[in-house]
């Protein structure tokens, strides 16, 4: 990978930018069964809250992991990420009227918590082999 590709791939504007476009555009899709501008006011909820948790997770993560030891740092920290986007997304999704809140929030909820289980998965791991190479 060139250097300005590579460059490019680790910016956090395109990583939220890319969130907002690919969960926003599925919130349209998801929606599109009803009328107009229904489809399209789920699409900026649902691409503006994928930026924001796409911009706070990997941080959120962090602090979470480092907040718990042993199997509840492992499991702990993405069901807490979860439990929050899961709230978040439904709550705000609902008070936005958006139609099929569940088909809405179903791929962007999967990403996310993918996302962050497999992440804190590498931390775990990565601490775990830390304090097993101190003893």
């Amino acid at each position: 990978m060139s250097p300005p590709l590579a460059r490019l791939m680790r910016s956090s504007i395109v990583h939220v930018g890319f969130a907002f476009l690919a969960m926003g555009s599925w919130a349209v899709f998801a929606n599109r069964a009803h009328p107009m501008p229904a489809p399209l006011l789920a699409g900026l909820i649902q691409g503006t809250l994928s930026a924001l948790i796409t911009l706070l997770l990997k941080r959120g993560i962090e602090h979470l992991a480092s907040r718990f030891t042993g199997l509840a740092a492992l499991l702990a920290p993405p069901v807490i990420a979860g439990v929050v986007s899961a709230s978040v997304l439904t709550v705000i999704h609902t008070i936005g009227g958006t139609p099929e809140i569940a088909r809405t929030i179903a791929v962007p909820l999967t990403v996310a918590t993918s996302y962050a289980a497999l992440y804190n998965f590498s931390l775990w791991r990565s601490r775990r082999a830390m304090n097993h190479g101190a003893e």
